[in-house]
């Protein structure tokens, strides 16, 4: 058994700088457990193989899936609290996780082979019943160590979901990494790294659907997988239909697409917005400006602030790509049960000047909704001919803020018998993914991650700040450095 004490920083509470309504989201940052270490305990890595043989063959990848954007790991987290009736019974849910593995591999056993590589850079899996990687851990702290209500960022997170060494490669690598790791109180966490290319969000919570309903004593998934990538491969007559800003500039293998020296002072931030700060944010927009959505306008308030936080040069354009789920807009409709990625990424674009100035809001929740309109079936056609015609280019990150919703996805939904998990969302990554959240008054809102250079987190909240206390006048006149490049 692997043993490795984490450390974590103590937080110190210091006075306020910043307003009332700031520190609300200040606490979701700072408001971890004091604790200064605990211990986590790992068994072997091991390979859950399916229960039951199944097809050797080589399955293509679509044209949506293999393109260099999404040849990445998703990180995955969800806590679970102790459910008494399964203490009772003396039910671990290292065990009944495992055992359900194998059984949703027979049907998704896809995820039990090998990506492999072919001519042109075209990604396949090789289905080969090799088995995804699983690892069994305990914690000697107890749920509440993570916060009440449980809430991120996590200490120490990377010792709930390790990197297993040689697991971490998009070729030749366990396309799905899992630990469950047990709290001394009962509790336990199940978190899972994902190969991006085998599916989006929507198609894994499709997969965790499944393994949940099989751990709890469904005999298979109540809508079966569908493989089918062909329905979202380039056309034979390749023609792109739209002007696809995301992938205005592609970013060479001469570099990284991130600065290291830029990397090294990454922070992250999460925020929740509830009734009282979305009202406040609507109050910039148009009286009769009433169609407006949550995401639309905490969006465009967040691009807005992070704008005149890294200091753009005013003329430079900045880009917001929100990942939309493309399923609805083919017809006929994709197979219930298919769980590839259909994903796009439209852009709003603007010059950076445009996007500070005061009246900004507006404008840019109508760039934001323009966007999301404009993918449609010929849209995803577009893209997967693109890929094929760009040789399968990575999306800008010049001056490019990502975002996405996964509030629809109800992740907070899958249960394995010890009820819905009570926080559920992915580890901390560049693009911010807004999870839904109760926080300690029972509000129902978001939770955003936000992820900036250490050196412009107090520029970004005071802006934020100042739309939030619902101040007349903004704050437009930062004073440090410009960040030229970097995200």
């Amino acid at each position: 058994m692997h043993i490795c004490r984490v450390k974590t920083a103590r937080n110190q509470l210091s006075k306020p700088t910043v307003s009332n309504i700031f520190l609300r989201f200040s606490w979701i940052v700072l408001g971890m457990s004091t604790s200064a270490c605990y211990n986590v305990k790992r068994r072997s890595p091991e390979l859950i193989t399916p229960a039951k043989p199944t097809p050797y063959e080589y399955k293509l990848l679509s044209d949506i899936d293999d393109q260099q954007g999404l040849r990445l790991h998703l990180p995955v987290i969800q806590f679970y609290a102790k459910k008494e009736s399964m203490m009772t019974k003396d039910v671990d849910p290292v065990d009944v996780i495992r055992v359900a593995l194998a059984k949703t591999l027979v049907f998704y056993y896809p995820f039990a082979g090998r990506l492999r590589e072919g001519a042109g850079g075209k990604l396949m899996v090789e289905c080969n019943g090799e088995g995804v990687m699983f690892v069994e851990a305990d914690a000697d702290v107890a749920l509440d160590h993570f916060g009440n209500p449980v809430m991120p960022p996590f200490p120490c997170s990377e010792q709930l979901l390790f990197d297993v060494p040689g697991s971490s490669g998009i070729l030749h690598c366990p396309l799905l990494l899992t630990q469950v790791t047990r709290f001394k109180c009962g509790g336990f966490t199940l978190a899972v790294r994902l190969n991006h290319t085998m599916c989006d969000m929507g198609g894994f919570a499709q997969f965790m659907t499944a393994l949940s309903d099989i751990a709890r004593g469904a005999d298979a998934p109540s809508v079966p997988p569908v493989w089918q990538r062909e329905l979202l491969n380039a056309r034979d007559s390749l023609r792109v239909t739209y002007t696809h800003h995301e992938y205005d500039e592609v970013i060479s293998d001469q570099g990284p697409i991130i600065p290291p020296e830029i990397l090294k002072t990454l922070e992250y931030r999460y925020i929740f917005f509830g009734p009282d700060e979305i009202r406040a944010l609507r109050r910039f927009l148009p009286s009769n400006f009433t169609k407006c959505s949550t995401f639309e306008v905490v969006t465009a308030s967040l691009w807005r602030c992070r704008t005149i936080a890294l200091q753009i040069d005013p003329e430079e354009d900045v880009r917001l790509v929100c990942l939309v789920n493309a399923r609805a807009a083919f017809d006929p409709p994709l197979p219930d049960g298919y769980y590839g990625n259909t994903c796009a990424f439209p852009v709003a674009i603007a010059k950076a000047k445009t996007i500070i100035s005061h009246n900004s809001l507006e404008y840019a929740v109508k760039l934001i909704r323009k966007a999301k309109a404009e993918v449609t079936e010929e849209y995803m056609r577009s893209v997967a001919d693109l890929m094929v015609m760009k040789n399968r280019p990575h999306f800008t990150t010049h001056n490019t803020f990502v975002v996405s919703s996964l509030t629809r996805t109800r992740y907070e939904d899958v249960h394995f018998g010890w009820g819905e998990a009570v926080y559920s969302g992915l580890l901390p990554g560049m693009a911010s993914f807004y999870v839904p959240f109760k926080n300690k008054k029972g509000e129902n809102g978001i939770l955003v991650p936000i992820c900036l250079p250490n050196f412009v987190i107090n520029t970004f909240s005071r802006e934020l700040d100042s739309m939030l206390q619902n101040n007349d006048e903004f704050v437009t006149q930062p004073t440090l450095p410009y960040i030229k490049s970097a995200l």
